[in-house]
């Protein structure tokens, strides 16, 4: 699992060329204000690493997870 930032122009994300391969389908999760959700270096280790422990079924649920990070 890979955490990727990305920029919207034109109504498209703008990721580096060979970031993804082509055609792959992914997930984006985007706030429903206007507000930035940036995460630190260990935030984006302990959103990693919860999504791994969801794939195994381990995990919490996704909104309570994302409302912890923000409030940090």
């Amino acid at each position: 699992m890979k955490l990727l930032s990305a920029k919207v122009i034109d109504g498209h994300l703008d990721l580096p060329e060979g970031t993804l391969p082509e055609g792959i389908r992914v997930t984006v999760l985007v706030p429903e204000d206007d507000s930035r959700l940036e995460l630190t270096k260990e935030q984006q280790e302990e959103l990693v690493t919860a999504v791994a422990e969801a794939d195994r079924g381990e995990g919490i649920d996704g909104w309570r997870l994302l409302g912890e990070l923000h409030g940090a």
